[in-house]
């Protein structure tokens, strides 16, 4: 691995104004640039808000009187600014800055870390917490309604699963829930799942004041700038959130230096009324987080077969059918506007198809492919159901940490499906092979925000079958997501690009490839192909010292 030497410590000096308007010329040298337009470009100028130029370091010199600013890179990598595809900004700002039971190693730990954090907050109207997992515990089992009444001694507490498909709550909680022994989905003292779920969330955010919303949309953003993500999709919708949720955190963003963001509003489309709602929200599409189903984890994503770890013919949940797929497409298509969904399970993967393939029927197979619609998850695909996205244009919004987390021999997924069906998840290689579109994401907070850490997933995923390169992985993980909100122009470091991208500090750069054969990386620079950080697992991942939104910096360490 010797295409590129360790980097030093960068020395980057402090922007002219952090929080005004990008202005002026940037000279940055002495590094190396990812980039298209030079594979070995170790400088580039930005003039205002747009990449100038890039290219070598003794073409530099002409450029160095006439700048505004240098930044001496001193062998730092400069890259474009990830794209998380998404996110849940507000859920991921509560859990950064509240209880966070992601680290529990125990049931009883959990219940210990509900209770402390219950007496450290007893203003609190409603108690929020996120990330327990009782496939990771030994006991095997969620907290029940009783051992959470004790902890909290009686207080509205509300605690999403990892995967915020379900939660546990307290009795006080449901009694702010008219009807909620009714609903579909509550059971007595277990888990509420469902539209009890739902309803549940609802109510816990509700208490939520404004004042609390916007400081955990400025966590959240924050940390996302610390990462190197220059922008990210937030994935709103009425059973995720609010639409004052999804106003506020644009106006925010619009507001404050940050990433951009984009939001989706995840809400079926049956008329004018409906689009001109995405319209006033200021959304980028009708999509995101459209339930078709649930999740594995939960037990609630839909399936052909049975899960198999449930003794019974279980086939999880179906909140949206073919038929309504296949309405909210075709509107979608003819008012021009990007639509998606979520689909974790086989079955659900299936009636997105077959809604899709309904449409196209009905609004012309060009406008349905013109217009990117997209498909959140898409973990149990089949070969016919990647050949249809294909054919269709589908981008895949796919989040590699879940095969990371949850994927393998022994994982989340082979317990619920048994290990042959868990082998077939997340088939990235095939689908990029077949010329299905990615893009990734996190789903923050249900993992977290860690942008090299998907691309390693993705590059070293549990199934060797199903790994791409770490170059395919990177730019799904950048331009792509660029691409998924009809931007063709971005996510890239070439002349008149946006000026967004991130200076990190990096060992040795290769060229990652998902074939064990041959190491996984190639060292010829003769390749003309740029490289990336070493993303072996074990190998330590890039640090952010910069990262830069339309010329304006948005992240610096205090001491970088």
């Amino acid at each position: 691995m010797h295409q590129r030497p360790a980097a030093a410590a960068t020395t980057i000096p402090e922007p002219h104004d952090q929080h005004g308007p990008a202005g002026g010329t940037v000279l940055l040298r002495g590094g190396f640039v990812y980039s298209p337009a030079d594979p070995f470009a170790t400088a580039m100028v930005v003039d205002g808000d747009t990449v100038a130029w890039v290219g070598s370091e003794g073409a530099a010199d002409s450029f160095a009187d006439g700048v505004d600013e240098v930044v001496h890179l001193d062998g730092a990598l400069v890259a474009p600014a990830f794209v998380d595809a998404h996110v849940h900004t507000t859920a991921t700002g509560l859990a950064l800055t509240g209880l966070d039971l992601g680290p529990a190693r125990t049931l009883a730990d959990a219940l210990d870390r509900t209770a402390a954090y219950a007496a450290a907050h007893p203003g609190d109207r409603v108690l929020l917490g996120h990330g327990w997992d009782d496939t990771r515990w030994p006991e095997g089992r969620p907290p029940t309604r009783e051992e959470l009444d004790r902890a909290v001694h009686g207080r509205p507490l509300y605690l999403a699963r990892t995967d915020v498909h379900s939660a546990v709550v307290t009795s006080a909680l449901l009694d702010l829930v008219p009807g909620a022994a009714d609903l579909p989905g509550h059971h007595p003292g277990g888990p509420v799942t469902r539209d009890a779920h739902h309803a549940a969330r609802a109510a816990a955010y509700a208490a939520v004041t404004p004042a609390q919303r916007a400081d955990a949309q400025r966590a959240a953003l924050r940390h996302a700038a610390a990462q190197g993500i220059g922008s990210l999709h937030e994935c709103a919708g009425p059973n995720i959130s609010s639409q004052d949720d999804l106003t506020g955190l644009l106006a925010l963003a619009a507001a404050e230096p940050g990433p951009r963001v984009h939001g989706y509003w995840a809400e079926p489309v049956a008329g004018p009324a409906d689009l001109d709602r995405l319209r006033d929200l200021g959304a980028a599409g009708a999509g995101g987080d459209l339930f078709v189903d649930g999740s594995l984890g939960s037990r609630t994503a839909a399936l052909h077969a049975p899960y198999a770890d449930t003794g019974s013919d279980h086939l999880g949940v179906t909140y949206l059918d073919a038929d309504t797929v296949a309405r909210h497409l075709t509107l979608c298509t003819r008012a021009g506007v990007q639509a998606g969904f979520h689909a974790i399970g086989d079955a659900a993967v299936a009636a997105v198809v077959d809604g899709v393939r309904a449409a196209a029927a009905a609004a012309g197979t060009g406008r349905v492919r013109a217009l990117r619609h997209r498909v959140e998850h898409a973990e149990m695909m089949t070969a016919e159901t990647i050949a249809a996205f294909a054919e269709f244009g589908l981008i895949a919004s796919v989040q590699p940490a879940f095969d990371a987390t949850w994927g393998g021999e022994d994982g989340m997924y082979a317990a619920r499906l048994g290990r042959e069906r868990a082998r077939t998840l997340n088939p990235y290689a095939a689908m990029t092979r077949a010329g299905v579109p990615l893009v990734l994401g996190s789903d923050s907070p249900v993992t977290p925000l860690d942008p090299w850490g998907a691309v390693r997933a993705a590059a070293f995923h549990r199934t060797p079958e199903h790994r791409v390169s770490a170059r395919a992985a990177f730019h799904a993980h950048t331009r792509g997501g660029w691409r998924a909100v009809g931007r063709d122009d971005a996510g890239v470091l070439v002349p008149g690009a946006p000026a967004d991208y991130a200076v990190w500090q990096v060992g040795d750069l290769v060229v990652q490839t998902p074939d064990e054969r041959v190491a996984n990386w190639s060292t010829d620079p003769r390749s003309g192909t740029p490289g990336l950080p070493d993303l072996t697992p074990g190998a330590p991942l890039p640090t952010a010292l910069r990262t830069v939104v339309a010329g304006r910096t948005i992240h610096r360490p205090p001491n970088g």
